[in-house]
């Protein structure tokens, strides 16, 4: 599962954010970073799954 969330995390990284966070504060930051650069919201979305973080 961890493989579907890094490569979701790279072409959809809102997505990624929401399966591993849910609606938390980090889900709405990656939001904000996609939508004024992609780039960041990848990082920030590859960041959280490569962490485990939960929340």
């Amino acid at each position: 599962m961890k493989i579907v969330k890094i490569i979701l995390a790279i072409l959809l990284p809102p997505v990624a954010a929401f399966i591993q966070v849910g609606l938390t504060t980090h889900f709405w930051v990656n939001v904000i970073l996609c939508l004024l650069f992609y780039i960041p919201g990848i990082l920030h979305a590859l960041w959280l799954v490569l962490t485990d973080k939960k929340s």
